[in-house]
């Protein structure tokens, strides 16, 4: 009785693995892939720069501008594609330089348009370009953000819009230390000064002032917007959010995949605090509404799904400014990588829910710990692979106990075999009255028969939360390890089908099973190996196959994952190791591997000598 409903257990755990592996991994490969073949038959009509449709806040009437390829007006422009240098050129420019971040803004409608990370490149290579968030209209993929003012429906007021020209007021570049002035006539009353300003990290502070020189009030409605063409090039999965996003204080959390914006309608939220924006997995454009100020937050898609166009936009209430009276209104704007202690700095400093900008999942009370074990131990050695490996013998140290327990119970239903073989035996044609003998067994000898499994039932969330952390956290992206692993959040790039490389040739994809993969493998072979083979055949097999077939589904995962596999076997087998010599109870690996005789017959031939 024990031993099947161990195997039961067994089978319902391998169950839940396989089928979260088809859930998270096969099923959004397999979307992506599927999304990769439809872009690439629209490509012709992707990469026209259409029109815009996106819907916008229209309480009172008051319209936020389709920036996309509509004019202020509303008249429907179609721009000629150019190369990025040459949608650049478009526009006057004034320089963009921190140690985090470089590019610049466009004079012309005053822009946040050309935006690079300098210290994330594309690929491992240290001398690969640098990640790139905005790109200007005109180009491939335009990705900005913008701030402006509507006037009130039917007023006749000239404001800026995409195509005004901004006067440098103040400051040559912008810089953590030099913040700059734009300013714009509208030579009817109305001054326009912005102030940008930004700090060490990717946070711009844009403060926004209004003078009224004329002799009747102006009555305008304040925007923040920011759009993007286009979605991200990784591969989309389940367990990663990727689109629209928003923490509010009063409407709780908007989280919108970018899929379902484009089948759904346009979402609006009515707050005074908060934030909106749009984020990629390890990237993300968000605007930061001042606090205390009524606004009207929107989530839109151009409705025709091939243009791939994607808007987050925010609008206050109306402002009214009086005559020779002046009024200025600070928004916030983060563009850049979601480094946790920089997320989290920003939530400290004020901003509603900030740290919630990362994906740490439905999990996030085991997700967040995880990842600060990590972060710190990889602070203190310099690497994240010896962190993951410290973090493993910390959360061994945590569950010593427990998994001790269940070691010792483990070895004394091992001792108990001879006698449930008897019980067995001796009641085969009576099943009830056998299983009755066998839990009076347990229960006389004080043997828990599921205990054995709690170790397995323990590090699967510690699993899925260390998988969730490899998978979202921008910290362990490119990070290496040691030989041939350069980026722990990527799979191994080694495979025994080319031996390892020494063999010329790139196998497919379901081949790529790396070193660190077939030592993980192997791990779990071993630890299998030290119990007692199962009595039925069927139930052999299949323990006999397991580890073949964890080899093939992890060796897709992220390096970082399959080390701690690896590492946590390892640590496992020497835990029950131990605690089975401890009780006297044998370790069948060499008898499960059939060379019990071999080292029999060597120690009794060192006898005879």
């Amino acid at each position: 009785m024990g031993d099947n409903r161990n195997f039961l257990i067994a089978i319902l755990l391998s169950v839940l693995v396989f089928v979260g592996w088809q859930h998270f991994y096969v099923t959004p490969h397999m979307e992506a892939e599927k999304a990769r073949q439809k872009a690439i038959a629209e490509q012709s009509e992707s990469q026209k720069p259409a029109a815009s449709t996106v819907a916008a806040p229209d309480a009172g009437g008051a319209r936020i501008p389709a920036l996309q390829g509509e004019t202020s007006s509303g008249a429907v422009i179609t721009p000629m594609l150019l190369e990025r240098d040459a949608a650049l050129a478009l526009s006057p420019r004034l320089a963009i330089d921190s140690d985090q971040l470089d590019g610049s803004i466009a004079l012309k409608g005053a822009r946040f348009d050309d935006l690079h990370l300098k210290n994330y490149r594309e690929t491992v290579d240290k001398k690969s370009p640098e990640i790139t968030l905005f790109t200007p209209t005109h180009a491939a993929k335009p990705y900005f953000a913008e701030f402006g003012w509507i006037a009130a429906p039917g007023a006749q007021i000239a404001l800026p819009n995409e195509n005004t020209l901004w006067r440098v007021e103040k400051g040559e570049k912008l810089t953590p230390a030099t913040p700059v002035t734009l300013s714009w006539d509208n030579g009817a009353g109305l001054v326009f000064h912005r102030t940008i300003s930004l700090d060490e990290n990717f946070l711009f502070t844009v403060a926004d002032t209004v003078e009224n020189k004329s002799s009747a009030a102006v009555t305008l409605y304040p925007y923040g917007l920011v759009s993007r063409t286009g979605k991200s090039d990784a591969k989309a999965f389940y367990i990663l959010h990727e689109g629209f996003i928003g923490e509010f204080a009063n409407n709780g959390e908007v989280a919108i995949k970018y899929a379902a914006a484009e089948k759904d309608p346009a979402k609006s939220v009515t707050d005074s605090e908060g934030w909106l924006g749009i984020t990629d997995k390890y990237w993300a454009a968000a605007l930061v509404p001042q606090k205390g100020q009524n606004f009207v937050a929107q989530f839109s898609a151009d409705p025709n799904p091939a243009r791939e166009t994607f808007q987050a936009d925010f609008r206050y209430e109306a402002t009214t400014i009086a005559p020779n009276s002046s009024v200025t209104l600070a928004n916030r704007l983060f563009a850049g990588a979601k480094v946790s202690k920089v997320i989290d700095g920003y939530k400290d400093a004020g901003i509603y829910k900030f740290n919630l900008l990362i994906d740490w999942g439905w999990f996030w009370f085991l997700t967040q710990p995880v990842f600060k074990g990590l972060d710190l131990i990889a602070y203190e050695t310099g690497n994240f692979g010896i962190a993951i490996l410290i973090m493993t013998v910390l959360i061994k140290l945590a569950f010593f106990p427990l998994a001790n327990r269940s070691y010792e119970s483990m070895s004394k239903m091992k001792k108990l075999q001879p006698q449930m073989e008897e019980l067995r035996e001796r009641y085969k044609d009576d099943k009830a009255k056998q299983q009755q003998e066998i839990m009076e067994l347990y229960r006389r000898e004080k043997v828990n028969p599921i205990a054995g499994c709690l170790p397995v039932v323990i590090q699967i969330p510690v699993f899925f939360s260390l998988y969730k952390v490899l998978f979202v956290t921008i910290e362990m992206r490119h990070a290496p390890f040691f030989g041939w692993i350069h980026d722990l959040s990527a799979p191994d790039p080694t495979t025994i089908f080319n031996l390892f490389g020494l063999i010329p040739w790139t196998p497919p994809a379901f081949l790529m099973i790396g070193a660190w993969a077939i030592i993980m493998g192997f791990t779990m072979f071993v630890t299998q190996r030290m119990n007692p083979a199962p009595a039925d055949p069927v139930q052999q097999q299949i323990f006999m196959w397991m580890p073949v077939i964890f080899t093939f589904m992890l060796a897709s995962f992220p390096a970082g994952l399959v080390i701690y596999w690896a590492w946590n076997n390892t640590l496992s087998a020497l835990q029950q190791g131990v605690i089975m010599k401890r009780q006297g109870v044998k370790i069948e690996i060499f008898s499960n591997l059939g060379l019990e005789r071999f080292f029999a017959g060597k120690g009794a031939g060192g006898d005879k000598s």
